[in-house]
């Protein structure tokens, strides 16, 4: 049976006091991945992070619609910042935007899709002022 919180310790303490009895007696030595970096910590948040884990676990070679239009976009807002002019600028966003609206418009199958177009002009204004900072 677990053992009860003493009255008048602080949960802290008493969590810190269990934590470091089990590790004096080697009850973390043999967990797996000891002494290895945890995994994807640096990487930044991705709020459908057990989507992809998932997709990589079961082995599904192809993300749905609603998935693989999300990731489409973020590239893209990704390409729009090197782009080399502002036609290219319009044209990656437009061809995006066409696709995320063909995804929206169908209801594909898998999870709903929440994707909006990328605003053109806030995309051509954002390319436009890295341009004139770098220039």
């Amino acid at each position: 049976m677990t053992e009860r919180k003493p009255l008048g310790v602080s949960w802290e303490t008493w969590i810190d006091r269990q934590i470091r009895e089990a590790q004096e007696r080697g009850d973390f030595d043999d967990l797996p991945g000891k002494g290895a970096p945890i995994a994807d910590l640096d990487r930044p948040h991705d709020e459908m992070w057990w989507v992809n884990k998932l997709l990589v676990r079961e082995e599904i070679k192809g993300a749905p619609p609603t998935l693989a239009i999300r990731k489409a976009r973020e590239e893209v807002l990704e390409r729009v910042r090197t782009a080399g002019s502002e036609s290219e600028v319009r044209a990656l966003v437009e061809a995006v935007n066409e696709k995320i609206r063909k995804v929206n418009r169908l209801g594909a199958e898998g999870p709903p899709s929440t994707t909006m177009p990328i605003d053109l002009d806030e995309a051509v204004a954002g390319w436009q002022t890295r341009i004139d900072r770098a220039g």
